[in-house]
């Protein structure tokens, strides 16, 4: 079997399990199961503490696991990103008093707090930044600075709302872009079942991110209305009964969905419909 680990908490947790469930793998109905086993699909679930997923994963314990790309990261596991999910985005940043400081330079000498240290340390490393300490904190790093307990925090930041708040604002590049991945061993070859795992979670990524569209075109207007709904390789052009139009199917972007139903309307295209996709293989 598979042996895949699981956040079993946090914000990773609901949005993995929901994802392998839409894949077609049963996933816990209890939150207490740390355990899932589904041989009906050559797997068994282990649900982790999300920093520890890339730990066990880089130990050969488990063969993947979902954790983010900055835990995999700041664990130093034997792991890498074998797939990106498209959730649980944030960016990775320093911030300061406001008006404090302005380039990442500034750091050296400074004190900084993070629930990341071994990030941020390599971070600085590879610029040849040395701060004057890198302060282990497991939350409220937007505090620290306040308490005295340091200068500069390194956190995730969003809105960055929770900074302006503390006094806070933002400086320098991200330190790094994170999503969800799903990970596995860098030094062995693909484990059994890897593969299919894989196309299932790219089928529902891209269930996510298309819808299908379908539209009546008159025939000499397909060409026109085409260009404007390419789909993955070509779009599926079927002629009307009445051999004046055609119907056409194509995927679209969901994020663009509203932008193409004006610019095929425009084009003259109608009876435009918008169809969500439950699952994929391409």
């Amino acid at each position: 079997m598979l042996r895949i680990a699981v956040p079993n908490k946090g914000s990773l947790s609901v949005p993995a399990s929901d994802m392998l469930r839409e894949a077609g793998y049963r996933q816990r109905r209890d939150t207490r199961e740390l355990v899932l086993a589904d041989p009906d699909n050559g797997a068994e679930f282990f649900f982790l503490r999300p920093r520890d997923v890339a730990v066990y994963v880089g130990s050969g314990t488990v063969d993947v696991g979902i954790t983010g790309r900055d835990l995999m990261l700041d664990s130093e596991a034997d792991a890498v990103e074998h797939l990106p999910l498209g959730f649980a985005a944030s960016t990775f940043r320093f911030a300061a008093p406001a008006g404090t400081i302005t380039d990442v330079e500034q750091i050296a000498g400074r004190r900084v707090a993070s629930s990341y240290d071994t990030l941020v340390r390599s971070y600085l490393r590879e610029r040849g930044i040395e701060p004057a300490a890198v302060v282990h904190l497991d939350g409220a790093v937007e505090s620290s600075v306040r308490l005295g307990v340091a200068d500069v925090i390194a956190d995730v930041v969003e809105t960055g709302t929770t900074l302006r708040a503390a006094g806070l604002e933002v400086f320098g590049e991200p330190i790094l872009r994170s999503e969800a991945l799903l990970i596995r061993r860098s030094d062995v070859g693909e484990p059994a079942g890897l593969d299919v795992l894989t196309r299932r979670l790219q089928g529902v990524i891209t269930a996510h991110e298309y819808v299908l569209m379908d539209y009546d075109v008159p025939i000499e207007l397909v060409d026109a209305a085409v260009a404007v709904t390419p789909g993955f390789e070509s779009p599926t052009v079927s002629p009307l009964h009445n051999g004046e139009s055609a119907a056409v199917r194509s995927m679209v972007k969901r994020s663009e969905t509203n932008r193409v139903m004006d610019a095929l309307y425009e084009v003259g295209a109608r009876g435009i419909i918008v169809t969500s996709i439950h699952a994929s293989r391409l």
